[in-house]
Order: structure tokens, then C-alpha cells, then sequence
């Protein structure tokens, strides 16, 4: 599938191979660890154990650390600043100014930059390592109504399509002579006519995909087929039971330390 149209990336790889669904379920346990592991630092070492040797197996180990940290620098960068300047109280480790950087704000800035991470690379790992028209046919076999597997895999793709859509009015302005790069006053004035033709453009995009999914017979009530095939191999519902007892018991051990 184009990366256009989503996230996924290509590989011949062990995870990719594997059911929608139990990709679906490591996700949900990788997110449920990001959550409920209790420790600013238990949260990275989760993450390095778990998330890491998972991306690794998938090929996408790169691809998944340097969108990780596009998504979640800004996030973090300003609970840090935020969490440690303006924390009430607290021990101060360094001034800057009228303002001090508090031991107590530090500690909740890691840990909940740790959580941010975990959120992020949860969802990109899933995204990069499944095809959504799989994962829409699987939750359709599984009976999910047809709305809520469209609005899941619509998510999946919404960046991507924005992203595409963006790039291509911003070279069509720049064709025309709009001027897009330089000091930030002249970057601002770019906005304004890369900002109406696509929120333009999206609304259109919305009103196509409906006719088109309704000329597919996308609310039809009878019995859907599909061209496409999805293996499963015999172990992965015993893994997904799995899976989830293992998140439970996570949750369990975070309670219990707390």
C-alpha cells in the first residue's frame, strides 16, 4: 500500500506478518504499560524491553524512533519547561533567572514525557507495521459495525493524507511564485494560502470517499467478501489471551506498588 495512503511500511518481516489483531493487541499492551507502569524511569525501561525489540523485529526500528521523537519533542519540551519552573514548591537544583528548576517538577516531566513516548510509539509501531485495508476486512469479520472500522482506519490515515495533500498545494503555490521560505514574518504570510485550499481541498476529499464507500455497498446489510486473504497461524488466539493477561497483570503489579 502507498505510504500516501497510510503510515504502513513494507517489510518481510515476522511482525508483519502476524494477524491484525495480535499486532492489535500488543499495541493495547504497549499502550497499557506506557500507563500503568508506576517510576519515571520503569516507563523507559518498559519502552527499551518491549516497544524497541518489537520495532526491531518489524525493520521499522528507525522509522519508529525518529517519528516517535518528531511527534513527542514538542509535547515534552514544554512539560519540562512548564512542570519544572512552575512547580509549587519543591527543591530547586538551578536558577534561570526569576525562576528555578524544581526537583519534584523534573521527576513529573520525565515520567510523563515516558508516558507521552509510550502513547506515541504504541500507535506508530501498529500503523507502520499494518495495512488498513487488512485491519478494516479483519474487524469486519469479527463483527464489528462497518461505521466503527472505517472511523478506526480513517485515523490511520488521516496524517499521511494530510501530509500528502499539504506537500502538493505547497509546490503548486511555489510554482506559482509564493514565496515559502525565509525569515518567520514571510513563512506566516505563507500560511493563509496553504491553509484555505486545504481545508478546501479535505472537505472535498470527505464528500468522495462517502460515494465512494456507498457505491461499494459500504451500508449494505447482507454478507460482505473481500479479495483479501488474512492468515492466521493456530497459536495467535492463545497469544492474544496471552497478551492480555500479561496487561492485566501490569495493571495489577502498578496497583499494587502504588
Amino acid at each position: 500500500m502507498s505510504e500516501v495512503l497510510s503510515l504502513y511500511v513494507a517489510r518481510e518481516s515476522w511482525v508483519h506478518q502476524l494477524h491484525p489483531l495480535t499486532k492489535l493487541s500488543l499495541a493495547g499492551f504497549m499502550l497499557v504499560g506506557g500507563l500503568a507502569v508506576p517510576g519515571p524511569w520503569a516507563l523507559y525501561i518498559f519502552w527499551a524491553l518491549v516497544t524497541l525489540p518489537l520495532a526491531f523485529l518489524g525493520g521499522i526500528l528507525g522509522k519508529l524512533v525518529l517519528s516517535t521523537i518528531r511527534v513527542a519533542f514538542p509535547f515534552a519540551l514544554s512539560v519540562f519547561l512548564i512542570q519544572g519552573f512552575l512547580w509549587p514548591g519543591g527543591t530547586p537544583l538551578f536558577k534561570l533567572g526569576p525562576l528555578s528548576m524544581k526537583q519534584e517538577g523534573l521527576a513529573f516531566a520525565i515520567a510523563s514525557t515516558g508516558r507521552i513516548v509510550m502513547v506515541v510509539s504504541s500507535f506508530l509501531w501498529f500503523a507502520l507495521t499494518t495495512r488498513p485495508d487488512q485491519l478494516m476486512v479483519t474487524l469486519g469479520q469479527r463483527g464489528f459495525p462497518a461505521g466503527l472500522s472505517y472511523m478506526i482506519v480513517a485515523t490511520l490515515q488521516i496524517v499521511p493524507r494530510f501530509q500528502a495533500r499539504a506537500n502538493a498545494i505547497l509546490d503548486a503555490q511555489r510554482s506559482r511564485g509564493l514565496e515559502t521560505e525565509g525569515n518567520l514574518a514571510r513563512r506566516l504570510k505563507a500560511l493563509l494560502p496553504l491553509i484555505v485550499p486545504l481545508v478546501l481541498s479535505s472537505l472535498i476529499d470527505v464528500e468522495e470517499r462517502a460515494l465512494a464507500i456507498e457505491t461499494r455497498g459500504f451500508n449494505y446489510p447482507g454478507r460482505k467478501t473481500s479479495l483479501i486473504a488474512i492468515q492466521e497461524t493456530s497459536c495467535e488466539p492463545a497469544a492474544r489471551v496471552g497478551i492480555l493477561i500479561c496487561a492485566a497483570l501490569v495493571i495489577g503489579l502498578s496497583l499494587w506498588l502504588r
